[in-house]
Parts: structure tokens; C-alpha cells; sequence
């Protein structure tokens, strides 16, 4: 039987994880000598799938100095901030800064328009105002398939293992939550705190019907119940078990 805390797990992880040449596909590598050259580095490596050697140049992005004007209600501050020139922008991210959380409300361009995304290197301003929500990874796995997506929720959100929950106009499970000190596979877990969380296509209803008021309570309570999320027994259900009165009645005097 499968170990329900490695049902979650949705990837290998590899060491030195690289493009192959021979192989033509991701793999792990071993470094077999480093070499400095300026801000980055040679590295010679060996593919431990075919042994195949070989050289990978490593040079960090060069840095930019990108303005950004954070709002917080009637007040405005410019800061600047050193960007590898090759992220990306996109409206409605959410980032920190100065312990407080902002949100890129508008991204202008070098050419003066205003786009939803750019590169830090053709951005000539970013304005970002304050928010209080924050972003939750998750990966949605259906069957073999596994999609990564983001939430932006309010902070004070929380999130339950093992739970039910709608997204995108579908249910899933909360399979695991990750926090940056372990997992949970039942706790709850405020926004903020969730470095990932694995969601599961919840299992079909006919699977599992409760048959004692006991059993929908506890099903309930461990979130299995959430196209009917009452504990209460239905009442076309309990009026199916009701029988029938066939008491005479009583003649009038007369």
C-alpha cells in the first residue's frame, strides 16, 4: 500500500539538475572542476545518466536600478530597487518591501506605454500600492498530471489539509500543506505562512455516501462533504426511512 506522506510528492529531485547534450533532457550532474571568471563561473560536469563531460558557462544577469513609486493611501515614496535585468513584472503581483506587502498597480515602459508584463531591462517605472494579500503557490495534480498555479488571498486567510476547496469553478482536496519549517497533512495554516500547497481532485461522490448521522458529522468535520457541507441528515432522506401511519380514525359520534 502506497505511504499516504509520499502520495503528495509530485516531482524527483535531482543534484545539479542540467541540460544534457547527449541525454537531451534534464539530468543530474556531477561538478568536476569550478572555475571564477568575473561575477560568474565555468563549470566542468559529468551527466551521471551517460557520463557525457562537458563545460556550463554560468553569468548572472546584469543588475538594474528600477524606480518604483509604493502608495499607501494619500501618501507616495519613491525607492529604488536593484533588479536582475531579466525578471518579468506583471500586473497584479504582489511583493515585499519595507516589511509591508505592495501590489504593481502600473508598469510604464521605456517607450511610454503602459503593458500587464515587461522585463525589468524595458521598464522605466513600476507603481505599486500597499495590500494586504498575499501569495499562495499550489500545485493541482488530476491523475499523472500536475499544474502549478498561484492564489492571491488576504492575509488573514487560512487553509485547512485535508479540506475541500474551490478553485477555478472546480473542488479539490488539500492534499499536504508546506510551511518553511515542514508539512501538514490535517493542520491549518494561515496565507502567510504556506511556501506551497499540493491540492488533489477530490474523490467522485458515488465512492462515499454516509449512512449514520455519526458518519456525515464526522465526514463533515474532515471536509469530505463539500457539495452539502451540513452535518444535518438531508430531509428527503430522512423521508425516505418515515413510514406511513395506517392508524383508523376514529367515527364521529353522532
Amino acid at each position: 500500500m502506497e505511504d499516504a506522506d509520499d502520495a503528495y510528492v509530485e516531482e524527483e529531485i535531482l543534484d545539479n539538475a542540467t541540460h544534457c547534450p547527449v541525454c537531451d533532457i534534464m539530468e543530474a550532474h556531477d561538478i568536476l572542476k569550478e572555475k571564477s571568471v568575473g561575477e560568474g563561473a565555468d563549470f566542468l560536469v559529468q551527466c551521471q545518466t551517460c557520463q557525457h563531460v562537458h563545460t556550463i558557462e554560468f553569468r548572472p544577469p546584469p543588475a538594474k536600478h528600477l524606480p518604483f513609486i509604493l502608495t499607501e493611501g494619500p501618501h507616495s515614496e519613491r525607492v529604488v530597487l536593484v533588479i536582475d535585468a531579466d525578471e518579468e513584472f506583471v500586473l497584479g503581483d504582489v511583493f515585499e518591501e519595507n516589511d509591508k506587502l505592495w501590489t504593481i498597480h502600473q508598469i510604464e515602459t521605456i517607450d511610454g506605454k503602459t503593458p500587464s508584463h515587461a522585463i525589468a531591462s524595458k521598464i522605466e517605472r513600476i507603481t505599486a500600492l500597499r495590500t494586504d494579500m498575499v501569495r499562495v503557490k499550489i500545485t493541482m495534480t488530476r491523475g499523472e498530471d500536475s499544474v502549478p498555479d498561484v492564489l492571491i488571498v488576504p492575509q488573514e486567510t487560512t487553509y485547512t489539509a485535508s479540506h475541500l476547496m474551490d478553485h477555478n469553478g472546480e473542488t479539490w482536496r488539500i492534499r499536504a500543506i508546506h510551511t518553511g519549517t515542514g508539512r501538514t497533512l490535517r493542520g491549518t495554516v494561515q496565507a502567510p505562512d504556506i511556501k506551497r500547497m499540493y491540492l488533489h481532485e477530490p474523490p467522485r461522490p458515488e465512492y462515499f455516501a454516509p449512512r449514520t448521522p455519526r458518519e456525515r458529522r464526522q465526514a463533515w468535520k474532515e471536509g469530505k462533504l463539500g457539495h452539502n457541507p451540513n452535518p444535518i441528515r438531508p430531509k428527503e432522506e430522512i423521508k425516505k426511512g418515515v413510514k406511513p401511519s395506517f392508524k383508523k380514525r376514529k367515527k364521529p359520534r353522532r
